[in-house]
Formats: C-alpha cells, sequence, structure tokens
C-alpha cells in the first residue's frame, strides 16, 4: 500500500487491495511526458468509476483522492480544462518551514520551492502554484529567472535552485 500523503476528499487512508498502472518498459523513460501522464490518467479515471473503488493515489504527489474527486478534476483536464494540480501534485511543509511541490518534477523535472515567509499563508501559497503549475506544465522547465503573473496580477518570479532541481518563488509586491 503506498504511504500516507495529502489526503483530497477523503479522511483517511483507505484499506483494501492496490492496483498500481505504471507504463511498460517500452515507455517507461518517456513516464514523465505529457501524452503519457494524460493517458495514464485517463486510464485511471475509466479504473476510478468502477465499483467500490475507494480511493485514487497519485504517486509521483503522494495524493489520494476520493474517486469522484479524481474523476473531475482529470476528466476537466482531458477535455481542455486546467492541469489538475490539486491531485497530481502536491504541497509539502518541509522542517524548516517552506513548502515544496511534489509531482511536478516528474512533468518537467522541477518542483517549486517557498521558502518561509510570514506574508504568504498556506492559502496563498496554495493558490499560486496551481496556477503557476499548470502554467509550467504547458510551458516546460525553467532555466534562469523567470516572472510569471498570477490569479490577483501580483508578479512572481520563479528562480532555479539547487542545481536546477527546484524553482524558488518569490511574490513581488
Amino acid at each position: 500500500m503506498p504511504g500516507p500523503g495529502a489526503l483530497l476528499g477523503i479522511d483517511a487512508l483507505p484499506r483494501g487491495e492496490p492496483i498500481a498502472l505504471r507504463p511498460g518498459q517500452h515507455i517507461a523513460a518517456g513516464r514523465g511526458l505529457l501524452p503519457v501522464v494524460r493517458v495514464l490518467a485517463a486510464i485511471g479515471n475509466r479504473l476510478a468509476a468502477l465499483p467500490h473503488v475507494r480511493a485514487v493515489c497519485w504517486l509521483p504527489a503522494g495524493s489520494w483522492m476520493e474517486p469522484a474527486y479524481y474523476r473531475r478534476v482529470v476528466g476537466d483536464w482531458l477535455n481542455g480544462g486546467a492541469f489538475p494540480a490539486l491531485g497530481l501534485t502536491s504541497l509539502r511543509r518541509e522542517s524548516n518551514g517552506a513548502m515544496v511541490s511534489l509531482g511536478l518534477g516528474l512533468l518537467i523535472g522541477q518542483e517549486l520551492r517557498f521558502e518561509p515567509e510570514r506574508s504568504l499563508s498556506a492559502g496563498a501559497v496554495a493558490r499560486i502554484s496551481v496556477r503557476l503549475i499548470h502554467e509550467l506544465v504547458t510551458s516546460g522547465p525553467v532555466d534562469s529567472p523567470r516572472e510569471f503573473t498570477g490569479a490577483d496580477g501580483e508578479v512572481l518570479l520563479a528562480v532555479p535552485v539547487r542545481g536546477g532541481a527546484q524553482l524558488r518563488v518569490m511574490v513581488r509586491k
């Protein structure tokens, strides 16, 4: 059974027998390519509709989702909507208080990083992350400092750190 992680629409980890979907050896090297992720998400979407399914766990993000939630957000994405950042990625707090995404690295090779900052609430970090993750999934990795526009018009600066494995996100006021 996969370990605990973000819970979306469920109160606790389900009991039962897990089923894992993984790309076959012939495409395993491309498991983070958007077409492969879309196909796996679509197969998961069909499986989540089966009776007695208790949850869907997206391993790269460590997120556990109620099946109807998964079907809604993934279905919307597959039909041309926004990338389901709350589900196919998640946020975790590090021991120093920084918030770091989990799962985005599969898609672009980089995770978001928000250093501890009193002016940003956890909700604000989540809101900014959802929009930024959608943009990054569409545009790809960032190799030098780059500005983005937040949902409320704020300027977001993404700077590659930790050898490019993370993007430190700062909000310019």
